[in-house]
């Protein structure tokens, strides 16, 4: 089974094992179909990532194989911090900008407010002027 794990940057192919479908279907049968791309394309990254740290360590011994493993998890776990810490920041942002047009609004309608309550006033003294006797 394939799947195309879609981000803005590139379309990357993933080849998922059927132990990997199997195990996400079988726990996560309650998810949406997105959940479960991610969640099969992250652990297929992660087998592969711990395949090619063991092998690249040359013997594939039980040692050097958990190695691999606390490697790539610690990579993969270190990636999400990023991504965690960008999302935050974002986030932060985003609020940051959205207190200043809250506060930019509230000014405003400040404004209008001291504008209609001066007009009103101009409005009830023109009203209540002295008029000439005819």
């Amino acid at each position: 089974m394939t799947y195309n794990a879609d981000n803005e940057e590139n379309l990357v192919i993933v080849q998922v094992s059927p132990q990997t479908h199997e195990v996400v279907e079988t726990e996560l049968a309650g998810e949406t179909d997105e959940v479960k791309d991610e969640t099969k394309a992250l652990i297929e990254a992660i087998r592969r990532r711990a395949q090619s740290e063991a092998e690249s360590a040359g013997t594939l011994t039980r040692e050097t194989y958990l190695n691999a493993v606390r490697q790539a998890r610690e990579a993969l776990e270190g990636d999400k911090l990023i991504e965690r810490d960008r999302i935050e920041h974002a986030f932060a942002v985003l609020q940051q900008e959205a207190e200043k047009n809250w506060h930019l609004l509230f000014k405003e309608i400040a404004e209008v407010g001291d504008r209609f309550q001066a007009a009103a006033k101009a409005a009830w003294d023109a009203f209540n002027a002295p008029r000439p006797q005819r």
